[in-house]
C-alpha cells in the first residue's frame, strides 16, 4: 500500500521553508555595511552607494582601507590592512579601492603593505590579492615562522580579474588588463594586454600600432543604438527576418528613415 501524504506537513514545512528565506533576505539586507549603516566597522573612507555584503569574511584595519563609490563586495570577503588587528599603520591608507569596483563572492585582498584597485576593476569569485609572501631563507627554521616579505601591488583601472586568479607581491598590473581565471600573476603587466597561466604570460595585447595582436577570433559586440526602447528590443526578438525588413520600411516611410535605420541594425543580420 502506497503511503499516504501527510498533507498538513507538506504545507507546514513549505510555510516554515518560505518563513526561514524571508528571514535569511532579512538578515543579509540588515547585516550589509554601508557608508550610512557601517555597524561596528569604522572604514578611512566609503563613497556612497557602496555595500559589503552579509555575511562578510575576515574584516580588520579598517581606519586604512579606504573604498571608493558604487563598489560590491560580494559575500565573505576578506579585507585587511595590517599582519594583524590593532595595529598602527600610520597616518596613510594601506589599501585603497577605487569608485565601481566589484569583488567577487569569497576574495581576499590581504594589504600588509600598499595594496591599490584602479576604478571600475571587476573581481570574479575567489581572486586572492596578496602582498606578502613567506620567506624560506633560513632551512632549519618552519617557513610559517620566518618574517615575510613584503611588495606594494597596483591593479590598474578597468581590469577585468578572473575566477580563482592569484596577484602575488609586486605586482604591477596595468589599465583594461584581463586576468584568466586561474592565472597567478607576478611582476609587470602592460595595459590592454590579456594574461593567462602559471605563472601568468601576456597571450593577447592592444596597441595603437597595431591593435589586438593576435587578432581577434569574433568581432566585437555592436552596441544598441541610442533611442531604441526595450518595448522595440522585445519586438524585434520576435520577428524573422523578413518582418524585420517589412516593419523598417514601415518606419522609413513614416519616420524619415531614422528609427527604421537603427532598428535594422538590431536585425538578425547585425
Amino acid at each position: 500500500m502506497p503511503k499516504r501524504k501527510n498533507t498538513f506537513s507538506s504545507w507546514r514545512r513549505r510555510l516554515v521553508q518560505r518563513a526561514v528565506h524571508a528571514g535569511w533576505a532579512w538578515v543579509q539586507r540588515t547585516g550589509s555595511v554601508t557608508a550610512e549603516h557601517p555597524g561596528r566597522f569604522r572604514f578611512g573612507a566609503m563613497g556612497t552607494g557602496t555595500r559589503l555584503a552579509f555575511p562578510l569574511g575576515t574584516v580588520f584595519g579598517e581606519p586604512w582601507i579606504h573604498l571608493g563609490a558604487h563598489c560590491i563586495v560580494g559575500e565573505q570577503v576578506t579585507l585587511t590592512a595590517g599582519l594583524m588587528p590593532d595595529l598602527d599603520l600610520g597616518p596613510e591608507p594601506i589599501l585603497r579601492i577605487g569608485d565601481g569596483v566589484v569583488l567577487g563572492r569569497g576574495s581576499h585582498v590581504i594589504a600588509d603593505t600598499t595594496v591599490t584597485i584602479g576604478s571600475d576593476c571587476y573581481f570574479g569569485p575567489y581572486v586572492y590579492v596578496t602582498s606578502t609572501n613567506h620567506s624560506y631563507d633560513d632551512p632549519h627554521e618552519p617557513i610559517g615562522k620566518q618574517w615575510p616579505r613584503m611588495e606594494p601591488v597596483e591593479i590598474g583601472p578597468g581590469c577585468w580579474i578572473g575566477t580563482g586568479a592569484v596577484i602575488l607581491p609586486g605586482a604591477r598590473i596595468g589599465r583594461n588588463v584581463v586576468v584568466a581565471a586561474g592565472a597567478v600573476v607576478r611582476g609587470t603587466v602592460p595595459d590592454h594586454a590579456v594574461v593567462a597561466g602559471a605563472p601568468a604570460r601576456v597571450v593577447r595585447r592592444w596597441t595603437p600600432a597595431d591593435g589586438w595582436q593576435p587578432p581577434l577570433r569574433t568581432p566585437a559586440p555592436v552596441p544598441i543604438p541610442e533611442g531604441v526602447t526595450p518595448e522595440q528590443l522585445r519586438a524585434l526578438s520576435e520577428l524573422d527576418e523578413a518582418a524585420a525588413a517589412r516593419l523598417a520600411e514601415r518606419e522609413d516611410e513614416s519616420t524619415g528613415g531614422r528609427p527604421a535605420d537603427r532598428l535594422a541594425g538590431l536585425g538578425p543580420e547585425s
